[in-house]
């Protein structure tokens, strides 16, 4: 949490002045330099060429991140209840000196720990007792009691779960002192497990990356440049802060600091315009809330999903895209909304307007141009990188060098930008191509980022290192080459003011990163915990039992529980605490009643609804801030800003019953069709909860536009209700089907199909429980090689085929721990599920339902055009 954020969030969130300023600032600069050289190839050049050891690997990389990230804690973030000045500032000291000593001695004495493992000593206990104390120290002053409590609960179920006074089902065997701390500590299951891996290797840089571009002058760019597309229409400056916020989210990791950022300019601006205290602040809040949901970054957790879902970066862009994209157009529609039943307007800008036919023919040619140049610049890069790796390197920094140099000549010829909007901006906005002008260099570290991410398919920690190498150059040279081109006298100056710049921005970067390192920390404790005791299990029984079965209700429940968890946490930790205890659960459960989706789905699902506790009362915390500046009431905001995100809250149910609208395994086409679909059935969804499209809607109307946003969403639901999706066969029928490849099986052109299996739950012997899983055959295997890499180890025993355990990395291994192999009763295939072919095309029920929401949206105009013939008559 950064000190600008501080002062705008509620008085128990407040970090105060910093005792260690100086110090502070000069660690925070090592950490980034440190971060730097970790991600790239110079320690192991230096290793050859000194013969040392230079090379950190991964644990011993996240020991030594959180010794950074614990010490700047526990020095930045003192303690609330002042005693005395001295004895304050020695604390502070002393405590982050223990913290960084727990952490180095992980590092120093490596060695002698992996020779003892599970055996701790007398001193291998004393430091993980003070590091976990110094790390619930610094969550508690930095991210304040809400996480610090639900870690703690986490801890003392691990420790005393034997106890009575837990109920039977929750219930485990304990762990002792020794144990504990050794699992939380000593090893990667607890405090240094993935989430600081992750934290360690990619989060970080891209943090870094998103400090050094807002430092370099690119936020206030990307805020004017809104302001002058937009400033001009109806309620202008709440549309343009739905974009500003959205282009923030591109590299911001914490809706707060979005909020903080954007909303210092546009929540004022909202108010002059017509907008209540209330409802500006809302809207930044929801702009702000769902920029974590934009990728690349997706406030820092978008590595943490790919980590825990093994879903490559590059695909979990992919799928998060559209979803992303749906919930800003959606955004965008409903502060129209607004502006329609207010009777708002815009602010002035005296240049011409250009027609739609001409906005239309520049953005189709400045699209085609854009595209022919990245068509042009890879074919080059692929054609040489077929003869030496290193000429595309150098290919690369030339074309970057080139274009960064005509665009900060172009840049040279218009003033730079003031900070914030001027008295002078606002009775009169400047046109989109003067403010343009002055800030396309800074969209080459982005191009460089997606580039090297979505092209190049780099590894993310490296493409953040690239992004943040050209950023740095930016930041040193930009000035400089400015007055260069400006032909004044190039002075010490502007070189100064690049390298202070820069110094400023890697400082800002690594205090932005540690609240988040702290958090990844804490919540190794979380993860470590539910994979030592399963505590996921009990939590899954008792979402089914309230449940009662259905699945609706169940998502609906996890979804609540989300809410719950993420209230008061940060980005990170937020997605880290609900994906381990909710995730788990919807698959189970979910599995158990026949819903099958891709794991990714889910994470996203719990992810969504832990980012929507940002505004949710009476802990949105960014809605505190956002009422700091409105000076409106923070519940009002926050209730007000969570209406306005139920077009959000929608996207997650539909997309783990529909997974096309992931763009999950869909071709070109069909994806085409989706996106299209996808932002009409959000358009008609938020018509419906705001009663207005271009009138006032009808009853009718209303109940009309939730059935077509239904329908676009989820056109399988109406076919199935229509024709049944699948063959069902009994599952003793299964070595017939795989025998024959002119079979039933060759309806299904993925060659997969859905089992159902029936057995005794592993917590519960004497219960039953079902399971669904997805079976893939190979039809050119042999048939006993199908059954072998499909993961299934069947026998035959009388009418029945009765599944063994499967083995560790079979297939089906970690679905079918539910169930307990070794009980009286077997594990049963019971049933089979083939996929029909030969259905309608789903795709049919998008007709009607687009062409009644085009008849409503007829209607609707005609109703105006009377109301206004009306009006006019009686002028």
């Amino acid at each position: 949490m950064m000190k600008s954020e501080s002062i705008l969030l509620p008085r128990k969130y407040k970090s105060r002045e910093p005792s260690f300023g100086k110090a502070i600032s000069f660690i925070c600069l090592l950490w980034s330099l440190f971060q730097l050289w970790l991600a790239s190839d110079f320690p192991f050049y230096l290793s050859e060429i000194t013969k040392l050891n230079l090379v950190f690997n991964s644990q011993e990389a996240r020991q030594i991140h959180l010794a950074f990230g614990l010490g700047l804690g526990l020095l930045a973030y003192p303690a609330i209840n002042k005693i005395n000045p001295i004895l304050d500032k020695f604390s502070q000291f002393f405590l982050a000196a223990l913290a960084v000593s727990a952490c180095i001695y992980l590092y120093i004495y490596k060695l002698d720990i992996s020779n003892r493992a599970g055996l701790p000593t007398s001193i291998d206990v004393f430091f993980s007792i003070t590091g976990m104390i110094c790390i619930g120290i610094a969550v508690y002053r930095s991210l304040g009691l809400p996480l610090l409590i639900v870690a703690s609960l986490f801890i003392f179920y691990v420790m005393f779960g034997h106890l009575d006074f837990f109920p039977e089902s929750m219930k485990w065997k304990g762990a002792s002192l020794n144990k504990a701390s050794w699992h939380f500590w000593m090893q990667t299951e607890g405090v240094f497990g993935v989430a600081l891996g992750v934290s360690t290797s990619m989060i970080f840089l891209f943090v870094l990356f998103g400090a050094l571009l807002e430092k370099s002058g690119a936020g206030n760019y990307f805020i004017k440049l809104s302001f002058a597309t937009l400033g001009h229409l109806r309620g202008g400056p709440a549309k343009a802060a739905v974009v500003a916020s959205g282009l923030s989210g591109i590299y911001s990791g914490s809706s707060i600091a979005n909020v903080v950022t954007t909303g210092t300019f546009t929540i004022p601006l909202m108010k002059k315009t017509g907008f209540s205290s209330e409802k500006a602040g809302a809207i930044e809040v929801a702009s702000s809330t769902n920029g974590q949901l934009t990728p690349p970054v997706m406030g820092a957790a978008a590595f943490l999903i790919s980590e825990f879902t093994d879903v490559s970066y590059f695909d979990l862009i992919k799928y998060a895209a559209l979803p992303a994209l749906a919930s800003y157009v959606a955004l965008f529609y409903i502060v129209h909304l607004e502006v329609i039943k207010l009777g708002l307007k815009g602010l002035k800008r005296n240049t011409p307007a250009r027609s739609f036919l001409n906005k239309f023919t520049s953005f189709i040619f400045g699209f085609t141009a854009l595209g022919s140049i990245g068509f042009i610049i890879n074919f080059l890069f692929s054609w040489t990188n077929n003869f030496s790796s290193t000429f595309t390197f150098l290919l690369a920094i030339s074309l970057f060098l080139i274009l960064y140099l005509f665009c900060i000549w172009i840049a040279s010829k218009k003033p730079d930008l003031e900070i914030g909007l001027t008295d002078k901006e606002l009775n009169n906005l400047p046109s989109v191509k003067s403010v343009a002008a002055t800030g396309y260099h800074y969209l080459l570290p982005i191009v460089v980022l997606l580039w090297c991410v979505l092209i190049s398919r780099l590894s993310p920690s490296l493409s953040a290192y690239w992004a943040s190498l050209s950023i740095i150059f930016v930041l040193l040279t930009q000035n400089p080459l400015k007055t260069f081109f400006r032909y004044k006298k190039l002075t010490f100056d502007p070189f100064k003011q690049g390298a202070l710049d820069l110094i400023e921005g890697l400082q800002k970067g690594a205090r932005s990163m540690i609240t988040i390192s702290i958090a990844t920390g804490i919540a190794g404790v979380i993860i470590g915990t539910v994979s030592l005791t399963g505590a996921h299990q009990f939590i899954g029984e008792f979402v089914e039992t309230v449940s009662s079965g259905s699945l609706v209700l169940m998502l609906v429940l996890v979804a609540f529980m989300s809410l719950i968890l993420g209230m008061g946490l940060p980005t990170t930790a937020n997605y880290i605490v609900v994906s381990s205890l909710m995730a788990p659960v919807i698959v189970m459960v979910g599995a158990q009643n026949g819903l099958i989706v891709p794991l990714v789905a889910v994470h996203l699902f719990v992810f969504y609804f832990g980012i929507l506790a940002d505004d949710t009362p009476p802990v949105g915390l960014a809605a505190f801030a956002a009422a700091a500046i409105s000076k409106g009431d923070p519940i009002k905001t926050g209730i007000q800003g969570f209406s306005y995100d139920i077009r959000t809250a929608i996207l997650p149910f539909m997309f783990i019953f529909n997974t096309d609208i992931l763009l999950f395994n869909i071709g070109f086409i069909s994806g085409l069709l989706t996106i299209i679909t996808v932002v009409l059935a959000m358009l008609a969804f938020c018509s419906a909860i705001q009663n207005h499209m271009i009138v006032k809607n009808k009853i009718y109307e209303t109940i009309l536009l939730v059935v077509i946003s239904f329908s676009l969403f989820r056109p399988d639901f109406w076919l199935d209700k229509i024709q049944e999706p699948f063959h069902k066969i009994q599952g003793n029928q299964i070595f017939e089907l795989i025998k024959d490849n002119n079979n039933i099986l060759n309806l299904n052109k993925n060659n997969t199909v859905r089992v159902e299996f029936v057995g005794p739950d592993f917590d519960n012997p004497d219960k039953l429980v079902s399971q669904n899983s997805i079976i893939i055959f190979d039809k050119n295997e042999p048939v006993n090689k199908r059954i072998e890499k499909a993961g299934l180890f069947l026998n035959v025993n009388d009418n029945d085929i009765i599944m063994d355990e499967p083995f560790p990395g079979t297939a089906l291994f970690q679905e079918m721990k539910t169930f307990d192999f070794y009980a009286d009763k077997p594990v049963i295939l019971k049933t089979i599920y083939i996929n029909k072919n030969d259905r309608l095309p789903k795709e049919i029920f998008f007709i009607p339902s687009i062409l009644v929401f085009i008849l409503i949206y007829l209607n609707q105009h005609r109703r105006r055009n009377k109301h206004n013939r009306t009006q006019n008559e009686k002028k």
